[in-house]
């Protein structure tokens, strides 16, 4: 029983210490993109909830959980979790593009953008790039909020 208890705080700092590394990776790789600190705590926030679920299941191992009982619980909260995100896809595909956009989008904060997209098409100047969206700001002065799913659906032109 005693070891259950000092492997789980094994993997909890573990995985701490782990998130610290890879937090530490993040802020460099902000830096030297130049990416704004409100979107890098959004993009933290993301990995440290992953850290924790990966924790989670290691100390549930280390105990022996009963996985068909885990199973049971899991695929029911897995199946409201389902419904409820078919009705709100658009708002998960918005977070995993966030962080590809975070990773391998050109365009930073104060770069012009043209996004192609037929009759469509908006041009401005990126004003922030959020969790769920990218605010331009067009010759006009208006602000458009532009998914950011659709962003990497979409061909994007670089205006210098």
């Amino acid at each position: 029983m005693s070891s259950n208890i000092l492997w789980s705080i094994g993997a909890a700092f573990l995985a701490y210490v782990g998130f610290r590394l890879f937090k530490r990776l993040l802020r460099n790789i902000a830096r030297r993109k130049g990416v704004a600190d409100k979107r890098l705590f959004y993009i933290e926030k993301v990995f440290e909830l992953l850290f924790v679920v990966a924790a989670l299941i290691v100390i549930a191992f280390i105990w022996s959980v009963d996985i068909k009982g885990v199973s049971v619980v899991a695929s029911s909260i897995f199946a409201i979790i389902g419904v409820a995100m078919f009705a709100q896809w658009s708002i998960l595909s918005n977070i995993t593009a966030s962080i590809i956009i975070f990773f391998t989008f050109p365009a930073r904060v104060g770069d012009k953008i043209k996004v192609i997209d037929g009759e469509n098409s908006i041009e401005g100047t990126i004003q922030e790039i959020a969790l769920f969206q990218v605010e331009l700001k067009d010759d006009e002065g208006n602000v458009v909020l532009y998914p950011n799913n659709l962003l990497l659906q979409k061909p994007v032109i670089k205006i210098k």
